[in-house]
């Protein structure tokens, strides 16, 4: 089980502050979709220049243009690249085949997609990397989780790694380990923290006891 921190709402240079404090304890660094609608991906950039040890993942939510949408991530030094489930299978497919081409992954968001047990399904024959669950912020704020979403997908998938994300912090991690994810995306849990390497410290410890 991985562990990558979602970064949203800070700039370059804060992202790589924060990532400082806790990159030790985490695998991948998310440039979350606020930050790349800021800065672009020079964010993506500079964050694999400034830790070139860690994976970085470009939150681009790809709904069309896959390929060169992946290619432009890639030539940024993106490692895993994200793509919206509710697109087009030829996208899909386009960012597959880039991401193939360029040495990369490709994580297909499921959030807002109605079907997930059919559309997971899809997207594994399509041979994407990750399949992930992902509550989005209003869907948070309203009480909903991802985990019922999470154990349907493990239900159909044979290929594709799982990733979880949405309002995960360290008092869910015990339901997070239960569900047992290939990859678990913690942004707030660790971000809004005071003590943000503790945090992470503590989520990386209850990773490795599972």
């Amino acid at each position: 089980m991985e562990l990558q921190l979602a970064l949203d709402l800070v700039n370059i240079p804060e992202g790589i502050a924060l990532v400082k404090e806790v990159e030790p304890f985490i695998d991948i660094v998310e440039i979350g979709t606020p930050i790349v609608i800021n800065e672009g991906l020079h964010a993506v950039k500079a964050m694999k220049e400034a830790f070139p040890n860690l994976k970085v993942l470009a939150d681009l939510k790809i709904m069309d243009a896959g390929g060169y949408e992946i290619m432009k991530a890639s030539e940024a030094g993106a490692d895993i690249i994200t793509v919206l489930g509710a697109s087009n299978d030829l996208t899909i497919k386009g960012c597959v085949d880039e991401a193939k081409k360029q040495g990369r992954k490709v994580l297909v968001d499921m959030i807002n997609v109605k079907d997930i047990a059919t559309r997971a399904k899809e997207l594994d024959d399509l041979g994407v990397d990750y399949i992930c669950v992902h509550t989005g912020y209003d869907g948070q704020a309203a009480g909903q989780n991802p985990f019922e979403d999470l154990a349907t997908i493990k239900g159909v998938v044979k290929n594709a790694k799982t990733a979880v994300a949405g309002g995960i912090k360290l008092a869910t991690m015990p339901e997070v380990i239960k569900a047992n994810p290939d990859l678990v995306i913690v942004g707030g849990g660790i971000t809004s923290q005071d003590d943000k390497a503790a945090a992470a410290s503590q989520i990386r410890d209850l990773i490795a006891q599972a």
